[in-house]
């Protein structure tokens, strides 16, 4: 009962052409940052435009985001957030956050972001001391696969009941159903993928978008 179509080709296109929805902005971003290296960790415009309708359909006010690298994802969750709201985001990397921070300011959106440059391990625990525990909305990861298991622990624990978990590439490229790919990384996503399978905390789905990403709603 397999129900995952292929979308490539002229269907690509048309899908592009009736569904996808990306200001020029962010389409700007999206450029630049495949002309650098690892250009291959951003997400792709239909996911991230995915994102955003999921913020709004939740009503999300509070956000973290755990991994920002070039400022994709998180341009497109500010956005979603009313004009009092904040994302705090996590990142290792002051070279492709610079890049962030310039379309987050041409946006407007920079008084809604709070980004730290510290391990994101240590940025969560540290809004967990402050009070915000089942205090956020959405949560959002996408960083080093060896460590997310450990994220979404504490991610857990910040957002509200009916809080929503966003986590990419759970598909890996595939690499997850290839029992010879012992890979740390594959064998990370391959555990959470299984824990969660039978989390009773949260109800789970799938979005076939991008290299597939994970959504689980906090019960």
């Amino acid at each position: 009962m397999k129900s995952w179509p292929k979308i490539d080709g002229a269907l690509a296109d048309n899908v592009d052409a009736n569904w996808l929805r990306e200001p020029a902005l962010r389409r700007r971003l999206r450029e630049e940052t495949a002309k650098l290296p690892g250009a291959g960790m951003q997400i792709s415009a239909h996911q991230g435009q995915q994102i955003g309708l999921l913020a709004r359909a939740i009503g999300a006010r509070r956000a973290v985001e755990v991994g920002t690298f070039t400022g994709y994802s998180s341009l497109c969750i500010a956005e979603a957030l009313p004009n009092d709201g904040k994302l705090w985001c996590c990142d290792v990397s002051t070279e492709w956050t610079k890049v962030a921070r310039r379309y987050w300011k041409e946006a407007g959106l920079d008084g809604r972001i709070e980004l730290t440059i510290a391990s994101a391990r240590d940025t969560l625990d540290g809004l967990l001391a402050q009070g915000l525990a089942g205090q956020l909305d959405l949560a959002f990861i996408d960083a080093d696969k060896e460590s997310y298991d450990a994220y979404y622990e504490r991610c857990l624990k910040l957002v509200r009941r009916g809080g929503l978990i966003l986590i990419d590439n759970v598909l890996w490229g595939g690499s997850i159903a290839d029992p010879a790919d012992v890979d740390a990384d594959t064998q990370a996503i391959r555990a959470l993928n299984a824990k969660l399978k039978s989390d009773e905390r949260v109800d789970l789905v799938l979005f076939a978008v991008g290299d597939g990403m994970t959504g689980a709603l906090k019960r």
